[in-house]
């Protein structure tokens, strides 16, 4: 079962939230660090807020984009 965490940077769907999750790559050739960023649209029930930081897992499609389902909240502050 695949677990992220991420911040949440939206929750203007009903039950939805868009969370991006930061990762930093290493460029084989040149070893330069570099942040990427990816966007998951997420099944919310618990009712997180813009800044929280939370962990998602991956689950059966709930709609076109949702596959993920948001478990658990880790800060309650904006980041």
């Amino acid at each position: 079962m695949k677990i992220f965490q991420g911040k949440v940077i939206s929750t203007k769907m009903a039950k939805t939230a868009t969370v991006a999750v930061t990762r930093v790559v290493v460029d084989p050739l040149y070893k330069k660090r570099f942040k990427k960023i990816k966007k998951y649209h997420g099944h919310d029930d618990i009712g997180v807020k813009e800044g929280n930081m939370v962990k998602f897992v991956a689950s059966a499609p709930i709609s076109k984009l949702k596959k993920w389902k948001i478990v658990e909240v880790i800060t309650n502050k904006k980041v």
